[in-house]
């Protein structure tokens, strides 16, 4: 496994505890050391581990929230931190997401995550297709 597929699979990791409501699982994507920043579509800038993992608390326990999906996935690396840009399916539109990655310790984790509604739909691709990208 290369360093952008690590990437890749953390950013699979961040939406299978999202699709699957697992607050455990959310928790451990995120960064323990690191400043970590999250902007929610509507929301203002959320900053620190608190206020980041509080906002997935109560996104997750809401039984309003709409399922999503990670469709058309891209890595990108420069040196010690990594993003990956995709886009979000939820409730059949569609939203571009940004998720910057930080090598801590042995593994990826998410410092940054921002998603914003977008015109535009993903372009076609394999389920769980993702592209590389040095």
């Amino acid at each position: 496994m290369t360093e952008l597929d690590a990437v890749l699979f953390a950013n699979e990791a961040f939406y299978r505890a999202f699709a699957d409501r697992d607050l455990a699982g959310m928790a451990e994507v995120w960064a323990d050391d690191l400043a970590l920043t999250c902007i929610h579509p509507g929301w203002g800038l959320l900053e620190g581990r608190d206020a980041v993992l509080g906002s997935w608390r109560a996104i997750l326990v809401n039984p309003d929230s709409p399922a999503v999906r990670c469709l058309a996935a891209q890595a990108h690396m420069q040196g010690e931190m990594a993003y990956v840009v995709c886009y979000e399916e939820i409730d059949g539109g569609f939203l571009i997401a940004s998720n910057i990655f930080i090598h801590e310790g042995r593994r990826w984790r998410l410092v940054h995550h921002q998603a914003g509604p977008t015109a535009e739909a993903p372009p076609v691709e394999t389920e769980g297709e993702g592209r590389l990208i040095n």
